[in-house]
């Protein structure tokens, strides 16, 4: 059986205590207690989407943080730490050649209809605020 997220990250944890890799072992260990957060919620999200929504959030920080500044640096440290958890990103192409073949397949299609086949298809692969842009221009 494959291991899950939280366990792997255990693991990776160790891995960057040994190395005293303290970047490192300090952005795993905050994922870990997000994911450990989650496990014992009331309504627990898949581990990806936890994963997702915290590089997504830590990504639209930087845009407030001074480029150069500690904050900024340690931000995108953090963020192309986490970004190797993540599957393999989309390109722009790609996504507009899965956007085409979905409003291919639909006869009457609309902006909520495409977004709605589009949007699994793409979680934690592309952005979903571009994605958006890209439906809204495929239906012009």
């Amino acid at each position: 059986m494959a291991a899950t997220m939280f366990e792997q990250i255990g693991e990776e944890i160790k891995a960057a205590m040994k190395s005293k890799d303290k970047d490192r072992l300090e952005a795993l260990r905050y994922l870990k207690s997000m994911l450990l957060e989650n496990k014992t919620s009331v309504k627990p999200k898949e581990e990806m989407d936890v994963l997702v929504a915290h590089v997504k959030k830590m990504k639209d920080s930087l845009e407030n943080f001074p480029k150069g500044s500690e904050l900024y640096e340690k931000t995108s440290k953090e963020v192309a730490i986490l970004t190797e958890y993540l599957p393999a990103q989309l390109d722009e192409a790609a996504v507009i050649k899965l956007i085409g073949q979905i409003k291919g397949s639909l006869t009457n299609p609309n902006m909520g209809m495409i977004m709605k086949e589009l949007t699994p298809k793409i979680k934690g692969q592309f952005d979903g605020k571009r994605a958006s842009q890209l439906v809204q221009e495929a239906l012009k």
